[in-house]
């Protein structure tokens, strides 16, 4: 069996059209059919349903694919980690973080780079409405993010500062004069939200719409970075739950933070994918614990 039909096939069944496959791998729209029909020819028969106007796989297609991808996922894995094995923790790392690489994030990008000189790191902010698209799309190859994390396809860990919430509020809210808010004093005030494509139970721990005990929670205007929530929570349209350190780091005169009540805590967590094991991640991994934890 050729691994070159077995990457054409996973890639046709993904894409349903030749062209775009070919684009994909590199190669011919000629030669991505030749590569199709020596495979079915090992097997004995078609994988693909074939027109002038659609491609779709055929039922034993389906079937094959469903058991092909977990194994050549793991093939390819494997040969990774001998790669990674080969050459020591080398290359090119790319790490996403949300609003704001404060010391925590940087503390541990250094010790990794001093730990690991033959490895680059690649720092990219991700928005704050779209937490697990770039990893997911693989655009970053490990992300820091705000729990919680429910995602299948995602490895969550390490979890690190978890903190007391803050809402930050307008100096000229009529909140602002307060030294602490519980959590059902968030049915007073519009919380400013993500936007986008964030899962529905992510958004909802970052913007809550009824209070623990059962009240309506006002909805403020949706935003998609961290910059463009606090220039609303300026302009007195809103507030906006921020974990404490973040709050600090943030501070600025037109702004308070007051601490909340009643909340479950702010968390902090690596995610990666599932079949992205390697490691320069699991090296990463490591150093976010150490500086962590010494923090």
């Amino acid at each position: 069996m050729e691994l070159r039909e077995l990457e054409c096939f996973l890639v046709l069944a993904e894409e349903l059209h030749f062209g775009r496959t070919g684009e994909r791998l590199y190669l011919t729209q000629s030669r991505v059919s030749q590569l199709l029909r020596a495979l079915e020819t090992r097997i004995g028969a078609r994988l693909f349903e074939r027109t002038s106007r659609r491609v779709a796989l055929t039922p034993l297609g389906e079937s094959f694919l469903a058991g092909l991808r977990p194994a050549y996922d793991a093939l390819k894995g494997t040969v990774e980690e001998a790669r990674e094995a080969a050459r020591g923790v080398a290359g090119r790392l790319r790490v996403g973080f949300q609003g704001t690489a404060d010391g925590r994030v940087m503390a541990a990008i250094d010790a990794f780079q001093r730990d690991h000189p033959g490895c680059a790191v690649d720092i990219t902010e991700i928005p704050l409405s779209d937490p697990f698209g770039a990893v997911h799309r693989g655009e970053v190859d490990t992300a820091i993010v705000l729990l919680p994390v429910r995602e299948p396809g995602l490895a969550l860990g390490p979890v690190f500062s978890r903190q007391r919430q803050t809402l930050a509020v307008s100096v000229r809210h009529p909140f602002a004069d307060r030294s602490s808010l519980s959590a059902e004093d968030l049915a007073d005030c519009p919380l400013v939200a993500p936007a986008g494509t964030a899962p529905g139970y992510w958004r909802e721990a970052q913007a809550p719409a009824v209070t623990p005990g059962g009240r309506p929670v006002p909805r403020g205007p949706l935003v998609t970075t961290l910059q463009e929530g606090l220039t609303q929570v300026a302009a007195n349209r809103g507030g906006m739950l921020l974990c404490r350190p973040t709050a600090d780091y943030h501070g600025r005169g037109d702004i308070t933070f007051v601490p909340v009540t009643g909340l479950p805590d702010s968390a902090l967590g690596l995610v990666r994918r599932r079949d992205a094991d390697t490691a320069r991640l699991r090296a990463f991994a490591a150093a976010v614990a150490a500086a962590a934890e010494a923090r």
